[in-house]
């Protein structure tokens, strides 16, 4: 049997690749904090360790080896050079979870290959991910360090629907300001294309990655071929609600200038505000049976249903409606102060 390594394996993405995984008959080893615990698949071995810890995670793993190791949650080159220095001659893959974020801002040619160039000089987590995949590069060229890297865009999954912006305690402050009837902030003119996977789709294209020998030492995205505006995808969404939208387009450089302590430079100009359209002949090239089936009608509407119906996901966030409160309102008062009298 096949033995695997997950660091992380409980987020959005991880679950998703955890699930399909085990149902493919890998052995699955998970190292996390133990918070999430209950999201693990069945018969998965859980370790309970802080994997920035270098020498925690290393007294956990003691003198292991594992057929692929896939790291979930490394941010920094600081985390990856600690995978490095851990698994180099003890493992035969290591997949570094990069971001399709890291692409040229602003972008420049449509549709993005693997081989558009790495530039986001707008947010400081693209930044990072090219600094890691820089890393791990090098390692490779020096000794042979046997990386594959995954560039994921926006992934979402029955929790959560996906949004171009929102507050610190997730998504459902905006789903609740739709069902009241208040403003929901649009980002621009909401025209620009935009695309979203499904981590059970993104989980196909991950898990064929796994075991590879294929996909050493290559960078690839896996994201699904369908693209719609952000109106059409808000609207998606007050449809599953059963509620009228009441969008409100507002600049995107009056968000910025109104982000407070909100990194919207970021997640704004420096990805989801971009008009992006990803060729995915390098992924179905790698892994032939990868196919995204679940629609963004069908995924959205599922999220929105397990959302309205499980509290656990109605965590509210008054500090964030009150922000889309009072931008709004400082938008329409710039709007009426130069309207025809």
């Amino acid at each position: 049997m096949k033995r695997a390594l997950f660091l992380g394996g409980t987020g959005t993405i991880s679950e998703a690749v955890c699930a399909l995984a085990a149902q493919r008959g890998w052995e699955l080893t998970l190292v996390n904090r133990g918070r999430s615990a209950d999201r693990a698949p069945q018969g998965a071995e859980l370790l309970c360790a802080d994997v920035r810890d270098k020498d925690a995670l290393a007294k956990v793993l003691a003198k292991r080896s594992f057929d692929v190791v896939a790291d979930f949650i490394a941010f920094t080159p600081a985390d990856v050079q600690r995978d490095i220095e851990l698994f180099e001659g003890r493992t035969g893959q290591y997949l570094f979870i990069s971001s399709a974020s890291a692409y040229q801002k602003p972008i420049t040619a449509l549709p993005i290959t693997e081989s558009t160039p790495l530039y986001n000089p707008y947010w400081k987590y693209s930044q990072d991910k090219i600094a890691c995949e820089d890393v791990l590069n090098a390692q490779m060229r020096k000794s042979g360090f046997p990386v594959t890297i995954v560039r994921p865009s926006h992934t979402y999954c029955e929790r959560k629907v996906p949004l171009a912006l929102h507050g610190d305690n997730g998504n459902w402050q905006i789903l609740s300001r739709m069902k009241a009837g208040k403003p929901t902030i649009i980002p621009g003119d909401g025209t620009a294309l935009w695309t979203v996977t499904h981590s059970t789709d993104f989980a196909k294209g991950f898990v064929g990655l796994m075991g590879n020998p294929r996909a050493l030492g290559h960078a690839v995205h896996i994201t699904s071929d369908e693209t719609l505006t952000w109106n059409q995808i808000y609207g998606l969404i007050a449809r599953a609600l059963g509620v009228e939208l009441n969008g409100m387009h507002i600049a995107t450089d009056f968000l910025v200038a109104c982000q407070e302590h909100y990194d919207l430079e970021g997640q704004l100009h420096g990805d989801k505000c971009a008009n992006v359209l990803f060729d995915n002949t390098k992924i179905k090239r790698l892994v032939p049976d990868f196919v995204c089936t679940v629609s963004m009608e069908e995924g959205i509407r599922n999220a929105v249903e397990y959302m309205c119906s499980h509290p656990e996901c109605q965590t509210p966030d008054p500090a964030f409606d009150d922000w889309c409160d009072r931008v709004c309102a400082a938008y329409l008062a710039g709007q009426n102060t130069f309207s025809p009298r």
